[in-house]
């Protein structure tokens, strides 16, 4: 990294510290978090040289996938086995919903992109629809000859507007209506130990080269989560993640999102970014329908559900389930499960629907 480099991204990281803090003291949800977000967001959108760098967003995975595997107690690992068929319901559900969406935004704009030819608009539709990550879903729609730089907008535009109105929303829902989940849904109390923090380092990072080798999606968050589930789920306590640790990870996945709202953005086909904010907006609401219908059906908390089956990123929203105590092992567990199954099955499942003509 060059000397310019380094600037850039002190600097962006220092005014997104001063945007936390102020997040802090106006009290508003996942201050660490939606504080850089925005603040780079804005910057950046300003022309300002903002920069985020990849390892920063990693090691930012790396730390909120520990802090989340503590809560894989074995008491919650057997409810979370109990819940295997509304999981499985929730994921078909997600790929249904990205499937509509894609149709939606196909239909919406055969006029201004129907230069693209069928083809194209189809995959470039469908896989901005696809409600998994933007990174994975990008380099899927580049092999079927989509237009990347719309399908990288739409989830770019998807994901930040999730992660600003959910945790707005459920703030509010719990200062009205007192949202309080089943107590055994949360963290293990345990002490900062520095010698079990290296084992415990060791581990995880031995779990995200594992993930790395094999080529799965989101590597050091995945890695990290698993390790620290499996020890946790074995009864071992070693150490618990210090919250300044954890402040630091939540700023730095902030400013890896809103270094993605560059000057150009705004200019990357206007229309169709005001069709993916409307569309978005229209999956928050249908999928906090389903979420409050699968809470009763399964007997969780209706916020838990919400926050499992919303169409935002794991990170995101399992932070949102940490800080706002909202049953963090259910929340990642059908979260994880929904991106998963949407990296492997939305590139033969938009084969099988081009061939049967349900994508026009």
């Amino acid at each position: 990294m060059n000397t310019p480099v380094l600037w850039r991204t002190g600097l962006t990281l220092l005014g997104a510290l001063l945007a936390a803090e102020l997040c802090v003291a106006l009290h508003t949800p996942i201050p660490w978090m939606l504080g850089p977000l925005l603040a780079t967001a804005l910057a950046s959108m300003a022309g300002l040289p903002t920069h985020s760098a990849g390892a920063l967003r990693n090691a930012g995975q790396w730390a909120i996938g520990c802090a989340l595997g503590f809560y894989f107690t074995p008491q919650v690992g057997a409810l979370v086995l109990n819940l295997w068929w509304a999981i499985v319901l929730s994921t078909v559900w997600a790929l249904g919903l990205g499937w509509v969406f894609g149709l939606w935004l196909q239909r919406r704009h055969r006029g201004d992109l129907g230069h693209l030819g069928a083809h194209r608009l189809r995959a470039t539709s469908y896989f901005a629809g696809a409600i998994g990550g933007a990174s994975e879903m990008t380099l899927l729609a580049e092999r079927v000859g989509a237009r990347t730089d719309l399908v990288a907008a739409a989830h770019s535009m998807r994901l930040v507007l999730v992660v600003i109105s959910v945790p707005f929303a459920m703030q509010w829902a719990q200062s009205h209506w007192g949202l309080q989940v089943d107590p055994s849904l949360r963290s293990v109390t345990r002490e900062v130990s520095w010698s079990g923090l290296l084992q415990l380092s060791v581990l995880s990072l031995l779990g995200v080269w594992a993930m790395v080798k094999l080529r799965r999606a989101n590597p050091w968050f995945m890695g990290a989560l698993l390790s620290v589930m499996v020890l946790t789920l074995a009864g071992t306590q070693w150490s618990a993640i210090p919250a300044p640790m954890s402040n630091a990870a939540q700023l730095c996945i902030g400013v890896s999102l809103g270094v993605r709202f560059q000057k150009e953005f705004l200019h990357t086909a206007p229309r169709w970014l005001v069709s993916v904010a409307l569309g978005t907006l229209g999956m928050l609401v249908v999928s906090a329908l389903f979420g409050w219908a699968m809470a009763l059906l399964v007997g969780q908390h209706p916020a838990t559900l919400i926050l499992g089956t919303s169409p935002g990123g794991i990170a995101e929203m399992a932070i949102t389930a940490k800080v706002l105590q909202l049953g963090v092992p259910v929340v990642t567990t059908f979260q994880v499960c929904r991106l998963v199954a949407v990296l492997v099955l939305v590139a033969p499942l938009f084969a099988w629907l081009e061939r049967k003509g349900h994508l026009t």
